[in-house]
């Protein structure tokens, strides 16, 4: 596997962690960035020093949700490979968020090692 660089967008400190870590315990040598909402994130890839291979997004966030985040970045960017990782398994949520090409995958939170595996 080539040096893969992901981006963390979620509010939650312990759901980063948790995130990181299984990411971590899975590859060597991930470099992985972290922002706490959209606006965070969107402010981390105009800067361009961080141009992730993945995104793994949160939808319930304060400030820009996940769904914000989706259509700006949609807009400026269009890729990397977007996963959803949230706590909302409702069918509206999924059904939207579908609707962007970027987004590969909707996984409902913790992340597991086998969705980490399938995903890199």
């Amino acid at each position: 596997m080539h040096h893969k660089v992901i981006l963390i967008i979620d509010d939650s400190e312990s759901d980063q962690f948790i995130t990181k870590h299984s990411l971590e315990k899975t590859y060597d040598g991930i470099e992985v960035h972290s922002a706490f909402d959209g606006q965070e994130a969107l402010d981390i890839l105009d800067q361009g020093t961080v141009n992730p291979d993945v995104i793994f997004l949160d939808i319930n966030m304060p400030g820009m949700n996940g769904f914000k985040f989706l259509e700006q970045y949609s807009i400026q960017y269009g890729s990397p490979v977007i996963v959803m990782l949230t706590s909302s398994d409702q069918d509206q949520d999924i059904e939207y968020a579908k609707q962007y090409k970027c987004v590969v995958k909707y996984c409902v939170k913790p992340l597991d090692t086998h969705d980490v595996v399938e995903l890199i």
